[in-house]
């Protein structure tokens, strides 16, 4: 596909976002490039803040922190402080890509008998006390300054600070109250940078921030306590990677949803993508059932791997994708969930999967983030953390999370004290000969890995950059267990922008799918794109999405 091409798709996408869209786009504020440093993130407050930090010498965990930490108050209805953050980062010093497994651990109270007793055996939805896993956001972010980061927590909050004492929400006084608590712990340092930030994660977890979350929660109906703060640890781990055609795709382990990304790109690497044309039916078809095998094993056999043996060496092998792949029929949209049995070596399991159970109740959705430096650094996240319970005058909003896990005996992903749930925030690394060349993070629950897929063959297979790659036409499928209170599939289902031709829809219908449309956006994505040769970092948000970006 051209590039010419590509900009009649994104503005036709364009037009259908409406005026106020339109005008958003215009500005220019969702994409940028620099030699320098560029990022995208969810909101222009927190998109100035890390360039700021970047100006004034911080690198790129430094500023994704200033970043996060803003997001925590300006989307706080979509992360917040005491949310969720899965980071990946790449060290240039170091040569390594690492995990900040920024994810909290079911209470010790949360077990399947509780929810039997007090709710019918389900997780209730959003806005209950006793929905919350223990928040991570914050230990994460200690994490990332301490190991990859140069600044101290009070001067990455500098911004966060700023907008609070605005006073706009009744909640953000609070808030404040308790960052400064936690600035005043990181200054007991005595200057020491890094015995300040485990002072400041000290307070929270394991001080009087800790002491009045507990005796807020044990006095509300929520299920956290003293003891599930104090022990709360924020793991370093290795990401998980496969090759797909030259380019090692990096994604956190099966506590997220993120492997089945690679599994679909193992599913995909024997077509010839680029003979087909763009967004074209065959296409279409071609990613939509590739990602449905992918989704079947995501909804089969991941969970936190601390606590269940997934079989993820098999799952991503060569191997069990040769067994896969006949699975997808050229012409015909498969109407089934079928997962396959890596262990015994067979294309499919053969078991129905559990009964599904409560319709979910509508997303709050995530918000997201990317960032490279001009040493060569680079970091992703995907941030979250919804539900909106404020946990009294601490002014902390609590996560919904536990909805991600299920009540169902014997599933990776059953509800455990101590165990993380499996999520779908889901950032992305992409590298080519041992060097990064992108990173993406999307917002949007179970579209989050369609729409990186999409983003991904966008540039890898038809070379469009960021601002084209984020724009043009997308689509979905609800052909999965929902990760929100395991919700029923939709068999077939295939969701696309109005902007793809009624030739190309009628041919998707005739080939068995459950077309319909939805406005734009479908997924909040922001990606980034560093040029290997020219040393330029090009950086782009959907405008649909109101996401930001900024380089210099």
């Amino acid at each position: 596909m051209k590039n010419d091409s590509a900009l009649k798709s994104v503005a036709g996408t364009l037009t259908l976002l409406g005026i106020a869209a339109a005008a958003w786009a215009a500005d220019d504020s969702w994409k940028a490039s620099g030699s320098q440093a560029a990022l995208a993130t969810g909101c222009g407050q927190s998109a100035v803040a890390a360039l700021d930090v970047l100006h004034s010498g911080g690198n790129a965990a430094d500023a994704a922190v200033a970043a996060l930490l803003v997001l925590s108050v300006t989307d706080s209805k979509n992360f917040c402080f005491g949310g969720e953050v899965p980071i990946l980062v790449y060290d240039a010093r170091r040569n390594v890509v690492e995990v900040i497994a920024g994810q909290g651990a079911a209470p010790r109270l949360a077990t399947v008998e509780y929810f039997r007793e007090h709710h019918g055996g389900l997780i209730p939805g959003d806005g209950h006390p006793a929905t919350a896993t223990v928040p991570a956001a914050m230990d994460a972010l200690i994490v990332a300054l301490d190991r990859f980061g140069t600044r101290t927590f009070e001067e990455s909050a500098s911004s966060t600070l700023a907008i609070l004492d605005a006073h706009r929400d009744g909640w953000q006084p609070q808030m404040a109250r308790t960052i400064r608590r936690l600035i005043d712990a990181e200054r007991m340092g005595g200057g020491d940078r890094r015995r300040g930030l485990r002072l400041a994660a000290d307070c929270f977890y394991r001080g009087p921030v800790a002491r009045n979350l507990a005796a807020w929660s044990s006095g509300h109906g929520g299920l956290i306590r003293y003891s599930d703060l104090a022990t709360h640890v924020t793991r370093i781990e290795e990401p998980v990677t496969v090759d797909y055609r030259g380019h090692a795709v990096f994604k956190c382990d099966t506590w997220t949803q993120g492997p089945y990304l690679l599994q679909t790109l193992r599913l995909l690497e024997q077509f010839d993508l680029r003979s087909l044309e763009h967004n074209g039916a065959p296409y279409v078809h071609l990613l939509a059932e590739a990602m449905k095998l992918g989704l079947a094993d995501r909804d089969t056999y991941y969970g936190d791997p601390l606590f269940a043996e997934v079989p993820l060496q098999d799952l991503l092998s060569p191997r069990y994708a040769d067994l896969r792949r006949p699975l997808i029929d050229l012409h015909r949209a498969s109407l089934e969930l079928r997962p396959g049995d890596p262990r015994a070596n067979r294309s499919l399991l053969g078991i129905a999967p559990a009964e599904y159970r409560l319709p979910a109740e509508p997303l709050r959705d995530t918000t997201t983030c990317v960032v490279a430096d001009r040493w060569g650094n680079v970091v992703a996240a995907t941030p979250s953390g919804w539900g909106g319970v404020l946990a009294g005058e601490t002014g902390i909003m609590l996560n919904s999370r536990l909805r991600s896990l299920n009540t169902w005996p014997g599933h990776p992903n059953c509800l455990e004290p101590g165990k993380r749930p499996r999520i779908t925030l889901t950032p992305t690394l992409v590298f080519r000969e041992g060097r990064p060349v992108a990173a993406i993070s999307v917002a949007g629950g179970d579209q989050q890995d369609q729409v990186t897929l999409q983003l991904l063959l966008n540039h890898l297979e038809f070379g469009l950059k960021p601002a084209e790659a984020v724009t043009v036409p997308r689509f979905v499928t609800d052909h999965l267990v929902g990760s929100f209170n395991q919700t029923k599939p939709e068999l077939g289902s295939l969701k696309l922008y109005p902007a793809f031709p009624q030739q190309v829809v009628s041919e998707l219908k005739q080939r068995g799918h459950v077309v319909t449309t939805s406005r734009p956006p479908l997924g909040h994505p922001v990606m980034l794109v560093l040029d290997p040769a020219s040393g330029v970092k090009s950086a782009a948000g959907d405008p649909a999405a109101r996401r930001h970006a900024r380089a210099y």
